[in-house]
Protein backbone atom coordinates (compact mmCIF):
# COMPACT_ATOMS: atom_id res chain seq x y z
CA UNK A 1 0.00 0.00 0.00
CA UNK A 2 0.99 3.70 -0.54
CA UNK A 3 0.85 6.24 1.62
CA UNK A 4 1.71 10.27 1.38
CA UNK A 5 2.76 11.68 4.53
CA UNK A 6 3.06 15.82 4.43
CA UNK A 7 5.76 16.79 7.19
CA UNK A 8 6.38 13.60 8.16
CA UNK A 9 10.73 13.75 8.81
CA UNK A 10 10.48 14.60 12.31
CA UNK A 11 8.65 14.42 15.18
CA UNK A 12 5.44 12.84 15.23
CA UNK A 13 5.63 12.57 11.49
CA UNK A 14 8.47 10.73 11.37
CA UNK A 15 7.34 8.41 13.82
CA UNK A 16 4.06 7.41 11.64
CA UNK A 17 6.55 6.58 8.64
CA UNK A 18 8.65 4.45 10.47
CA UNK A 19 5.81 2.42 11.78
CA UNK A 20 4.67 2.04 8.04
CA UNK A 21 7.54 1.55 6.37
CA UNK A 22 8.12 -1.03 8.45
CA UNK A 23 5.31 -3.25 7.75
CA UNK A 24 6.66 -2.44 3.97
CA UNK A 25 4.27 0.09 2.66
CA UNK A 26 5.45 2.33 0.29
CA UNK A 27 5.34 5.65 2.23
CA UNK A 28 5.76 9.01 0.02
CA UNK A 29 6.93 12.13 2.54
CA UNK A 30 6.93 15.44 1.65
CA UNK A 31 8.75 18.37 3.86
CA UNK A 32 10.95 21.17 3.64
CA UNK A 33 13.93 19.19 5.04
CA UNK A 34 14.77 15.27 5.02
CA UNK A 35 17.64 15.66 7.10
CA UNK A 36 16.08 14.11 10.08
CA UNK A 37 14.29 11.39 7.91
CA UNK A 38 15.54 7.69 8.63
CA UNK A 39 17.01 5.79 5.57
CA UNK A 40 14.68 3.30 4.25
CA UNK A 41 14.38 1.65 0.65
CA UNK A 42 10.28 2.03 1.32
CA UNK A 43 10.65 5.79 1.82
CA UNK A 44 10.88 8.43 -0.80
CA UNK A 45 11.29 12.27 -0.13
CA UNK A 46 10.18 15.70 -1.55
CA UNK A 47 10.93 19.15 -0.78
CA UNK A 48 7.78 20.95 -0.21
CA UNK A 49 6.97 23.87 1.27
CA UNK A 50 3.15 23.70 2.99
CA UNK A 51 3.15 27.48 3.13
CA UNK A 52 4.16 28.82 -0.61
CA UNK A 53 3.33 25.72 -2.10
CA UNK A 54 7.13 25.76 -3.71
CA UNK A 55 8.42 22.22 -4.53
CA UNK A 56 7.22 19.15 -5.73
CA UNK A 57 4.79 16.56 -4.44
CA UNK A 58 4.99 12.69 -5.48
CA UNK A 59 2.77 11.04 -8.16
CA UNK A 60 0.69 8.46 -7.10
CA UNK A 61 -2.71 6.71 -8.66
CA UNK A 62 -3.79 5.18 -5.60
CA UNK A 63 -3.42 6.03 -1.50
CA UNK A 64 -4.30 3.99 1.28
CA UNK A 65 -3.77 6.56 3.44
CA UNK A 66 -2.73 10.62 3.35
CA UNK A 67 -1.42 12.54 6.94
CA UNK A 68 -0.37 16.03 7.13
CA UNK A 69 1.29 17.24 9.92
CA UNK A 70 2.62 20.53 9.40
CA UNK A 71 1.56 22.68 12.97
CA UNK A 72 2.58 25.60 14.82
CA UNK A 73 2.42 26.90 18.43
CA UNK A 74 2.35 30.77 18.59
CA UNK A 75 1.25 31.38 22.53
CA UNK A 76 0.97 35.60 22.73
CA UNK A 77 -1.94 37.50 24.78
CA UNK A 78 -4.43 38.76 22.37
CA UNK A 79 -4.31 41.92 22.02
CA UNK A 80 -0.81 41.65 20.79
CA UNK A 81 -1.24 39.57 17.96
CA UNK A 82 -1.89 40.82 14.39
CA UNK A 83 -3.51 39.62 11.72
CA UNK A 84 -0.38 38.66 10.11
CA UNK A 85 -0.20 36.03 12.80
CA UNK A 86 -3.52 34.52 12.43
CA UNK A 87 -2.77 34.55 9.00
CA UNK A 88 0.13 32.56 9.16
CA UNK A 89 -1.31 30.24 11.83
CA UNK A 90 -4.31 29.71 9.11
CA UNK A 91 -2.23 29.31 5.77
CA UNK A 92 0.10 26.84 7.60
CA UNK A 93 -2.51 24.64 9.09
CA UNK A 94 -5.14 24.97 6.83
CA UNK A 95 -4.67 26.22 3.75
CA UNK A 96 -1.33 23.80 3.52
CA UNK A 97 -3.57 20.98 4.35
CA UNK A 98 -5.86 21.65 1.65
CA UNK A 99 -3.45 22.25 -1.47
CA UNK A 100 -2.18 18.61 -1.52
CA UNK A 101 -5.47 17.34 -0.30
CA UNK A 102 -6.89 18.60 -3.73
CA UNK A 103 -4.56 16.57 -5.60
CA UNK A 104 -4.59 13.51 -3.83
CA UNK A 105 -8.32 13.15 -3.48
CA UNK A 106 -8.92 11.00 -6.49
CA UNK A 107 -5.91 8.76 -5.50
CA UNK A 108 -7.70 8.51 -2.02
CA UNK A 109 -10.84 7.47 -3.54
CA UNK A 110 -9.14 5.20 -5.84
CA UNK A 111 -7.82 3.62 -2.91
CA UNK A 112 -10.67 3.47 -0.12
CA UNK A 113 -8.38 5.33 2.33
CA UNK A 114 -7.86 7.60 5.54
CA UNK A 115 -7.04 11.02 6.18
CA UNK A 116 -5.58 12.00 9.22
CA UNK A 117 -5.21 15.52 10.26
CA UNK A 118 -3.35 17.07 13.12
CA UNK A 119 -5.73 19.56 15.50
CA UNK A 120 -5.01 20.30 18.92
CA UNK A 121 -6.95 19.78 22.24
CA UNK A 122 -6.66 23.68 22.66
CA UNK A 123 -9.87 23.87 20.21
CA UNK A 124 -12.10 22.18 23.12
CA UNK A 125 -10.51 23.62 25.71
CA UNK A 126 -10.31 27.42 25.48
CA UNK A 127 -6.94 27.88 26.65
CA UNK A 128 -5.70 31.54 27.26
CA UNK A 129 -2.94 32.83 24.53
CA UNK A 130 -4.01 30.01 22.04
CA UNK A 131 -6.33 32.08 20.22
CA UNK A 132 -4.90 32.03 16.71
CA UNK A 133 -3.64 28.59 16.57
CA UNK A 134 -7.11 27.25 18.57
CA UNK A 135 -9.04 29.48 15.78
CA UNK A 136 -6.48 27.37 12.84
CA UNK A 137 -7.01 23.93 14.55
CA UNK A 138 -10.72 24.53 14.96
CA UNK A 139 -11.43 25.27 11.37
CA UNK A 140 -9.22 22.29 10.59
CA UNK A 141 -11.50 20.05 12.42
CA UNK A 142 -14.35 21.80 10.37
CA UNK A 143 -12.86 20.92 7.26
CA UNK A 144 -12.38 17.36 8.26
CA UNK A 145 -15.99 16.68 9.03
CA UNK A 146 -16.76 18.21 5.53
CA UNK A 147 -14.65 15.75 3.85
CA UNK A 148 -15.55 12.80 5.74
CA UNK A 149 -18.97 13.43 4.94
CA UNK A 150 -18.38 14.44 0.88
CA UNK A 151 -16.40 11.47 0.35
CA UNK A 152 -17.91 8.84 2.30
CA UNK A 153 -18.58 5.86 2.00
CA UNK A 154 -15.08 6.06 0.11
CA UNK A 155 -12.82 8.05 2.04
CA UNK A 156 -12.50 7.91 5.37
CA UNK A 157 -11.47 11.54 7.08
CA UNK A 158 -10.94 11.94 11.28
CA UNK A 159 -8.30 14.40 12.93
CA UNK A 160 -6.20 13.36 16.40
CA UNK A 161 -5.75 16.29 18.76
CA UNK A 162 -2.88 16.27 20.86
CA UNK A 163 -2.09 17.86 24.37
CA UNK A 164 1.69 19.13 24.99
CA UNK A 165 3.72 16.56 23.50
CA UNK A 166 7.74 16.60 23.45
CA UNK A 167 8.61 16.97 20.02
CA UNK A 168 10.90 19.56 17.88
CA UNK A 169 7.46 21.97 17.73
CA UNK A 170 7.20 22.19 21.25
CA UNK A 171 11.01 22.64 22.64
CA UNK A 172 11.05 26.17 23.59
CA UNK A 173 7.91 25.27 25.90
CA UNK A 174 9.89 22.25 27.26
CA UNK A 175 13.57 23.90 27.77
CA UNK A 176 13.99 22.23 30.88
CA UNK A 177 13.23 18.79 33.35
CA UNK A 178 11.73 21.01 35.28
CA UNK A 179 9.54 22.65 32.73
CA UNK A 180 8.59 18.86 31.28
CA UNK A 181 7.60 18.44 35.37
CA UNK A 182 5.29 21.45 35.64
CA UNK A 183 3.89 20.71 32.65
CA UNK A 184 2.83 17.69 33.24
CA UNK A 185 1.21 18.01 36.26
CA UNK A 186 -1.63 19.85 34.61
CA UNK A 187 -2.79 16.57 32.90
CA UNK A 188 -4.90 13.67 34.78
CA UNK A 189 -1.90 11.50 33.77
CA UNK A 190 0.67 13.65 35.57
CA UNK A 191 2.77 13.70 32.29
CA UNK A 192 3.30 15.61 29.06
CA UNK A 193 2.43 13.14 25.60
CA UNK A 194 5.21 11.26 23.80
CA UNK A 195 5.55 10.90 20.20
CA UNK A 196 4.55 7.13 20.54
CA UNK A 197 1.35 8.66 22.71
CA UNK A 198 0.16 10.03 19.34
CA UNK A 199 1.80 8.42 16.47
CA UNK A 200 0.25 4.95 17.31
CA UNK A 201 -3.53 6.75 17.27
CA UNK A 202 -2.61 8.21 13.75
CA UNK A 203 -1.08 5.07 12.43
CA UNK A 204 -4.11 2.99 13.58
CA UNK A 205 -6.64 5.67 11.68
CA UNK A 206 -4.46 5.15 9.10
CA UNK A 207 -4.74 1.11 8.61
CA UNK A 208 -7.33 -0.55 7.72
CA UNK A 209 -8.14 -1.66 11.13
CA UNK A 210 -10.39 1.58 11.38
CA UNK A 211 -11.88 0.86 8.36
CA UNK A 212 -15.16 2.07 10.13
CA UNK A 213 -13.70 5.15 11.27
CA UNK A 214 -15.06 9.14 10.43
CA UNK A 215 -16.00 12.10 10.95
CA UNK A 216 -14.49 12.02 14.79
CA UNK A 217 -11.77 14.19 16.73
CA UNK A 218 -9.78 11.63 18.82
CA UNK A 219 -8.18 13.81 22.15
CA UNK A 220 -4.63 12.22 22.85
CA UNK A 221 -4.31 14.43 25.78
CA UNK A 222 -3.31 12.80 29.31
CA UNK A 223 -7.09 13.25 29.77
CA UNK A 224 -6.97 16.87 30.25
CA UNK A 225 -10.03 17.71 28.24
CA UNK A 226 -12.26 15.02 29.52
CA UNK A 227 -10.90 14.40 33.34
CA UNK A 228 -10.51 16.67 36.40
CA UNK A 229 -7.22 15.66 38.10
CA UNK A 230 -7.22 15.08 41.94
CA UNK A 231 -4.95 17.88 42.17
Amino acid sequence: MEYVCIGGSSGIGRAVVEKLASEGHTVHVASRSSKELTASPNVTHSVFDVESGEGTLPEVSSLAGFAYFPGTISLKPFPSMSCDDFSHDFALNVLGAIRPLQKYIEALKHGNGSIVLMSSVAVQMGFPYHASIAAAKGALEGLMRSLAAEYAPTVRCNCVAPSLTETPLSESLLGSEEKKASMGKRHPLARIGSVDDISHLVHYLLSENSKWVTGHVFPVDGGISSVRGAG
